[in-house]
């Protein structure tokens, strides 16, 4: 059997996970069979390693993933942290300032650094992720004391697409903003994207973009479609990534990773 790919990407939140947050036994299955037929399969992902760790061991994962949006590359196997970029924290309050100067208070989280770092999450900034550890601070201050892969923000009225839009244009040259999922907008280094720590990691396994197959449902996925050679949206995503999907599959409720892995398995072209 002749796979096209040597490399298979997969986003997890929207993607490779279902909306309950399990992965079917038909994409499990499906993942196997591309694997056995000599591709790789990475997770990129935008949850730091420890929002994701488990996740990995469940699936019984021992590759490598790239974890928050591209800044951690980790070694499921050997529980290990091979990169990891920081975001600067100087910089990052900066940029708060001047888009609070734009759009008024914000609400605050932030993910700390490291195989156990924590998520801190300030006064009244809303959770999404599930049964996920979080660290509740009362004074915001309290994130800033320890290197950071990333910084969350949300606004009491402005939906999503809103305060991404604002915040790309107040500081779109200091730092990069992203939407990663519901109530999911994040302050990243500058020139961070998932597509860097993809290279990073496909380097390592001595494949190429040519060769890579990738799935996503959001908009932080985009750099990642522009890397590799076959970008698949899944029929829930953001109509943003839509726009620039070499193709549309089912939802991730209705294994649309499973859907083109076994078409490619059977022989399909892309």
């Amino acid at each position: 059997m002749t796979f096209p790919f040597k490399l298979v990407a997969t986003d997890l939140d929207g993607t490779l996970l279902r909306d309950d947050r399990t992965i079917s036994v038909r994409t499990r299955e499906a993942l196997a069979a591309a694997t056995e037929a000599g591709a790789a399969h990475i997770v990129v992902t935008g949850r730091a390693v420890p929002w994701t760790r488990q996740i990995l061991d469940d699936l019984g994962y021992d590759g490598l993933a790239v974890c928050g949006q591209g800044s951690q590359v980790y070694h499921a196997g050997e529980h290990k942290l091979l990169t990891s970029l920081t975001l600067d924290r100087q910089l990052a309050g900066l940029a708060l300032s001047k888009i609070e100067a734009e759009v008024g208070p914000l609400l605050l989280a932030a993910s700390r650094d490291g195989l156990d770092g924590e998520v801190l999450v300030g006064p009244g900034y809303r959770v999404h992720e599930g049964p996920l550890p979080v660290v509740h601070v009362e004074d915001a201050n309290e994130m800033w004391a320890a290197p950071l892969n990333k910084v969350y923000l949300q606004h009491p009225e402005l939906d999503d697409d809103q305060l991404t839009a604002a915040a790309r244009a107040a500081v779109g040259s200091l730092v990069n903003i992203v939407m990663a999922g519901p109530g999911v907008v994040e302050i990243l280094p500058l020139g961070l994207t998932k597509a860097t720590g993809l290279s990073l990691a496909a380097r390592r396994l001595g494949v190429k973009a040519a060769d890579t197959i990738a799935f996503g449902d959001m908009p932080n996925d985009i750099p990642m479609f522009g890397w590799a050679r076959h970008g698949v949206a899944m029929a829930n995503a953001h109509d943003e990534l839509k726009a620039v999907a070499h193709e549309i599959t089912a939802s991730n409720d209705d294994d649309g990773i499973a859907v083109v892995l076994e078409e490619l398995l059977a022989g399909g072209t892309r």
